[in-house]
């Protein structure tokens, strides 16, 4: 195996993690060509390849210099310059296109094939090492490397143990020096001090991806901006009284006052009109960003917008967090910054706020939340809250949540002070996130009534862009399989790009596995979808729909062509449990398992219009499915007539039929045929309809 040894970057103390690292295959591609490889995309030769991030898909701000395989093991050093592609350890696994473990940077938006750590493995590497630790709620608490002593014989006070790592992923957080990593970094730093007889490793250790310049430069405006802000926001304590009193109005926290918002240091920004929540540093109080809510009037309807700085992606802000102590011990979680000041202005009880709202809870925040027994999610009054809430419960540890139902008498915190309830009742009378494994109806009959009475949430997500898939199968649901079949060359990628793009638009987090076409043409297509319109004849505009859709709640695994169900299955579980992911898209599986475990009928495909029984796998494929949807294109079977999709199988409520589509070219979108074509339900008694409508509602055998 070809290996090139990693010198040194600068002074200080990355040297010695980074030679050490040298030694580690997940820095070269030793199974087929040598070269170095780094979290992104390689493209390119062997000697000239070229590494991407998802940011660079869409900026392509920098390449890192080619790579000589041909330099040796002891050869000289690599150079790379500032602003190239890094020289350290980063935090996750990926593949390259040739399928060996590469190096993964946790800034790209790409979600890679990860290798699997148990909590068990873990124990035992620390106690092999004759390190302490505690065994947390979702984390292990140890010593940190960078600080103190990390081998002392003694027994350690949990206050001494700063470092946390996942139970379930393995990654490390310390909170004495913020630096992060995955357990990989640890094992390595951990060797690192034990070969060199070090205390600890020092706080200026590099462990990830060194920004490049653009990114730096990036990061400086965002903070110069964020520091602008502030400095022009105004305390509440500092508006005229008529002026505090409609501004608190219009954000309805007329019952908050003034001191609760000092104590929580929310501003007001007049040139916006926005309340402004500040992020201060956990180490030394420093402000890293800032929330910016506005209200926009729609008709009679208020429509609230959140700006967050830096993007969604980098902000990972705990509102509330700066103001409690290493006492406290119970929390109450919000999905809201206006709930969580109704919760302290009502209770005053600790409480913070999840900076991306019930879409996700960040991995990287559960070392914050170790110190608490018990946690009350009180994230909002829909059924999307109440399902966030036994989500989190799960990441938080279930013994110590306790989860506030959605209902009447017990709305949003912001509601609940408006109407003046109780809030510390409803508090206390939070129902346990665990349960037995048999229950009664009397444990589920809260939860029926809630689906009686809220049947359009209960039917999940709609779409926008196609308002007749609606009428058909209601919504988008969680933990449904939908099956999504056509023939070759109708557009089926074309069409389920753009369905689940409309799904993540309304910040559905999305998970895409493209076997068959890779990551850079499915992005195109997905950006020229989302812009509605061609982006190659008017490159103008390419940053601003760039950085739009980078935005999106969207991630792309890297495989590519056959794997193994074990490894694309593992990754799925890594992206669920470190994105909240909650729609994922195989794309598609002949590819993924190789066509010798699969059998078509090519002369059934190609005479006739597909039926249920033309799925690859029929019998388990479709009998498991919950929803069947097949993309006819009568032009592949005639030569005339247009594409129409066929629900032929809905288990949500049963309604079948069929839609007319049309291709536009220019923006590679779908859409419903605005003509006298109409959608068609098909009743379940009803014969499958023959010639024109031919398999539209097509029965599934039993």
């Amino acid at each position: 195996m070809n290996r090139i040894e990693e010198g040194r970057l600068g002074s200080g103390r990355l040297g010695s993690v980074g030679a050490y690292r040298s030694y580690k295959e997940n820095m070269l591609c030793s199974f087929h060509c040598g070269c170095r490889v780094l979290g992104g995309i390689l493209q390119g030769s062997s000697r000239s390849r070229r590494w991407y991030s998802m940011a660079d898909f869409t900026r392509k701000r920098w390449t890192a210099p080619p790579v000589n395989p041909g330099r040796g093991k002891a050869g000289t050093a690599l150079a790379w310059r500032r602003g190239s592609a890094p020289l350290s350890t980063t935090p996750s696994l990926g593949f390259c296109i040739k399928g060996c473990v590469k190096n993964k940077d946790l800034k790209a938006d790409l979600v890679s094939s990860i290798l699997p750590v148990t909590v068990t493995e873990i124990r035992q590497y620390l106690r092999s090492k004759g390190i302490a630790f505690h065994d947390g709620y979702s984390c292990l608490h140890v010593p940190s490397l960078f600080v103190g002593k990390v081998f002392d014989t003694g027994k350690a006070e949990k206050e001494t143990l700063t470092l946390f790592i996942d139970k379930t992923t393995g990654q490390f957080l310390c909170k004495e020096t913020l630096l992060e990593g995955s357990w990989e970094d640890f094992q390595d730093c951990l060797e690192v001090m034990q070969k060199e007889g070090r205390a600890n490793l020092g706080p200026d250790v590099l462990l990830k991806v060194p920004e490049s310049d653009w990114e730096l430069s990036e990061q400086e405006m965002d903070l110069k901006e964020v520091q602008q802000i502030w400095n022009k926001a105004m305390a509440f304590a500092d508006l005229e009284e008529e002026e505090t009193r409609l501004v608190k109005a219009m954000f309805g926290i007329t019952k908050v006052p003034s001191p609760t918002l000092k104590k929580l240091s929310v501003k007001y920004f007049k040139p916006t009109k926005s309340l402004v929540f500040p992020w201060f540093n956990w180490r030394d109080s420093s402000l890293k960003g800032l929330k910016l809510l506005s209200a926009e009037q729609d008709g009679h309807r208020v429509n609230y917008v959140a700006t967050t700085l830096p993007k969604p992606s980098g902000y990972h802000n705990l509102f509330g967090l700066h103001v409690l102590t290493r006492k406290d011990t119970t929390l109450v979680l919000t999905g809201k910054e206006t709930d969580c000041l109704a919760v302290t202005t009502a209770t005053g009880l600790p409480c913070v706020c999840l900076p991306r709202g019930v879409s996700c809870l960040p991995p990287l925040l559960l070392p914050y939340l170790e110190q608490f027994k018990r946690i009350t999610l009180w994230l909002g009054s829909d059924l999307l809250s109440w399902e966030a809430s036994k989500i989190f419960a799960r990441k938080l540890n279930v013994k110590r949540c306790f989860l506030v139902r959605p209902g009447d008498q017990q709305p949003c915190p912001q509601e609940a002070l408006a109407m003046g309830l109780n809030l510390g009742k409803i508090v206390k009378s939070a129902i346990p996130a665990s349960h037995k494994s048999i229950i009664s109806f009397r444990q589920l009959r809260d939860d029926v009534f809630g689906e009686l009475a809220n049947v359009d949430q209960v039917s999940g997500i709609k779409w926008q862009r196609f308002p007749d898939l609606n009428k058909l199968l209601k919504g988008h649901r969680k933990g449904e399989l939908t099956v999504f079949t056509g023939p070759t060359g109708s557009g089926k990628t074309t069409f389920i790009s753009e369905c689940t793009l409309d799904l993540c638009i309304q910040g559905v987090n999305t998970l895409w596995g493209s076997f068959e076409i890779n990551n850079i043409r499915l992005a195109k297509i997905m950006l020229t979808q989302f812009a509605m319109q061609r982006l190659d004849d008017q490159l103008e505009n390419y940053d601003e729909w760039a950085d739009k859709f980078e935005n999106l709640p969207l991630f792309f695994m890297t495989f590519h062509g056959q794997h193994s169900i074990k490894s694309v299955i593992d990754t799925m579980q890594h992206a669920v449990y470190m994105y909240d992911i909650s729609h994922i898209v195989i794309d598609n599986l002949q590819f993924m398992m190789g066509h010798e475990h699969l059998s078509v009928d090519k002369k059934e495909e190609d005479a006739k219009e597909l039926q249920t029984a033309s799925i690859f796998g029929t019998a388990k494929a479709s009998q498991e499915a919950d929803n069947v949807l097949i993309l006819q294109d009568r032009k592949l079977v005639s030569g005339q007539g247009k594409r129409y999709l066929q629900v032929a199988k809905n288990r949500f409520d049963g309604d079948l039929g069929t839609f007319p589509l049309e291709f536009k070219k220019a923006s590679l979108t779908f859409s419903a045929v605005k003509v006298k074509a109409k959608l068609r339900k098909v009743k379940e008694d009803d014969p499958a309809p023959e010639t024109s409508g031919k398999p539209a509602g097509a029965k599934e055998k039993k």
